[in-house]
């Protein structure tokens, strides 16, 4: 094996080990909760089918992991249509759950006096009809992939094919395959520009009300006022996000463009939409403080 696939194998599993325990942790806090009988907050359907999503997208990590160790391991015909299928599905729900609780969140802190106030009570009912349209939109976006995914010993004697180290990608160049781009672009930038606006406008909004009670917190909070925390945390979030998800982007339509590619540039793809799912998790337990701490005494008050 030589040192790099040995490096690239090791990367990938670190990626996908720490993405998936991030994830779980989460996700078993919100379980916990749920038994025991805590309120949840109406974004908390969108967290949890975040996590969801991460969770698919990093199972695509497991068989990059063995291929770069295996350099004979190859997934059969129908595991490489379902495997890519799923993981740009995961990807595209992934995306649009992130902006949709970007959205929420915006709509919740929106002053009385503006118009996003007036959704505020409509906002919780009509959460589950967005993820249920998010879902549905990526399986329709993405129902391409299986048409032109087959295993390695189907693009053995094809030319113009994307190889993934245990799948293939058949590009036939031409138009299609520019409409297809120009299709998940059209996908990808409109739920970035929507988190990118709510969380511009959530940051204007926290920086108002700051400037407002600012002779208050000068004298109860003298280092960091609360909102200039809150300003903190979704600028971290947001750049997280843009700079993952836009790098994503960029590689994943140049790879489309290309009518044939190496594996390392695939491998790179990978890599990049993974980053996200796999920090998402940890980023968010910020805000799930309380969960986290239900979740560490709970366990010793079953064993009583």
């Amino acid at each position: 094996m030589a040192t790099r696939d040995f490096a690239l194998g090791i990367f990938f599993l670190s990626q996908t080990v720490l993405g998936i325990l991030g994830n779980l942790a989460l996700l078993c806090c919100f379980i916990v909760a749920d038994f025991s009988g805590i309120r949840a907050k109406p974004t908390d359907l969108i967290v949890k089918h975040l996590t969801w999503a991460n969770f698919i997208v990093l199972c695509r990590g497991i068989p990059q992991t063995t291929a770069a160790f295996s350099q004979n391991y190859h997934l059969d015909y129908v595991s490489c249509k379902l495997a890519l299928y799923f993981h740009r599905v995961g990807r595209g729900v992934s995306l649009g759950s992130t902006s949709l609780l970007s959205v929420f969140q915006a709509i919740t802190i929106s002053p009385s006096n503006s118009r996003l106030a007036q959704l505020k009570v409509r906002a919780p009912r009509i959460i589950a009809p967005s993820l249920g349209v998010c879902w549905a939109l990526q399986l329709l976006v993405y129902i391409f992939i299986p048409l032109y995914t087959t295993d390695i010993w189907g693009g053995r004697n094809v030319t113009g094919i994307k190889d993934f180290g245990y799948c293939v990608i058949i590009s036939d160049g031409g138009l299609s395959i520019t409409l297809i781009v120009i299709l998940l672009l059209s996908n990808d930038v409109m739920f970035l520009g929507l988190m990118m606006w709510a969380s511009c406008y959530m940051v204007f909004i926290l920086l108002k009300h700051k400037q407002r009670v600012q002779h208050i917190h000068k004298s109860q909070f003298p280092r960091a006022s609360p909102e200039t925390r809150a300003t903190q945390s979704i600028l971290i979030l947001v750049s997280s996000f843009a700079f993952f998800y836009v790098t994503s982007i960029v590689f994943t339509s140049y790879l489309a463009l290309l009518e044939a590619t190496n594996r390392w540039l695939s491998n790179a793809c990978v890599a990049m939409t993974a980053c996200f799912p796999a920090f998402c998790p940890f980023l968010l337990i910020r805000h799930y403080a309380s969960l986290l701490r239900l979740c560490c005494t709970s366990y010793p008050q079953t064993t009583l």
